[in-house]
């Protein structure tokens, strides 16, 4: 049994090899689930009746404002690390606009690109 463990490839990574595959795992779930619970907000549900409900509650007033409070801090970590301001408004924008889907995919691209390198990932251009 224990010989069999060792041929698993994450046994001969090293730890920050792990870790980077790990986090690549995580973000293309969220990914996943993002997609299928857009997917099924819009076929389900009405926006506009749903949002206003929504918006209508104290609580949803909160989670509204803490959403959004996360999207600015997410935002501010695209600025600093993109070299071309274009580029990072235009994830901004994105990001207002379709929420955490596009911080995920930020992510698992940026993850992706820094080819195990987590200060390539982490300052992107400002490393």
């Amino acid at each position: 049994m224990v010989h069999k463990i060792e041929n698993l490839e994450l046994i001969h990574l090293t730890r920050k090899e792990r870790l980077m595959k790990i986090a690549k795992l995580i973000v293309l779930l969220g990914v996943m689930a993002m997609t299928g619970a857009l997917f099924f907000g819009f076929t389900q549900g009405d926006f506009f009746v749903d949002g206003s409900a929504v918006l209508a509650n104290p609580w949803g007033i909160v989670s509204m404002v803490d959403l959004y409070v996360g999207f600015i801090l997410f935002s501010m970590w695209i600025a600093f690390r993109e070299k071309h301001v274009l580029q990072a408004a235009l994830w901004i924008v994105l990001m207002m606009v379709f929420g955490f889907l596009t911080g995920a995919l930020y992510v698992l691209i940026h993850l992706i690109v820094s080819k195990g390198d987590w200060t390539k990932f982490f300052m992107g251009a400002r490393q």
